[in-house]
């Protein structure tokens, strides 16, 4: 397992050559500390950790790494169904203006259509993710507050890493003297 910067991971999810649409996420609170994980998971990519938290509020710092490289069914019954409640997308900037126009106009029709016909949520999430060319976006299972039995049972599933990862992040956190407060 290589520990790279969480961005580095995340460049990694966006240059995969696999549907954007079938990528899947559970994250939540740290077990113990400041900060979030995520997993990200598809069933061609394999499966991506992360750990993050805010040095401040202009600037997110962590780490990840690739921890498996496919989703088996126990990994796949941790993870949200494609019909589920929560969304997420991971996004690359438009290359150009030229890029920046056409993706504005494909964006424009998608509205204009989704705002005439009746349609579900994710089915407009969809389509506006498609529109904006999204590498990767999907259902997620996330909870700001706490920790979603599901993180648990893949923190449990990749206990190894998530041990190696919380020990990069805590030298990070030490560094960044981010795990003081203020007075």
């Amino acid at each position: 397992m290589r520990i790279r910067e969480w961005q580095d991971v995340l460049e990694d999810v966006t240059e995969r050559d696999v549907d954007p649409e079938d990528w899947r996420a559970v994250a939540g609170d740290r077990a113990s500390g400041v900060g979030e994980d995520m997993y990200l998971a598809h069933p061609r990519a394999g499966v991506f950790f992360l750990k993050t938290y805010a040095k401040n509020p202009f600037e997110v710092r962590g780490v990840g790494s690739r921890v498996a490289r496919k989703v088996d069914d126990e990994i796949g019954s941790f993870l949200p169904e494609r019909d589920s409640g929560g969304r997420f997308a991971v996004q690359s900037p438009p290359e150009d203006e030229e890029q920046a126009e056409t993706v504005g106009k494909r964006l424009e029709t998608v509205l204009e259509t989704h705002a005439d016909a009746p349609t579900r949520p994710q089915d407009l999430f969809d389509d506006v993710m498609d529109a904006i060319e999204s590498p990767a976006f999907g259902p997620m299972e996330y909870d700001q507050y706490d920790r979603p039995d599901e993180l648990e049972d893949l923190s449990e599933r990749f206990e190894e890493a998530d041990e190696l990862l919380n020990s990069e992040l805590e030298d990070l956190i030490e560094t960044d003297e981010v795990d003081r407060g203020f007075m």
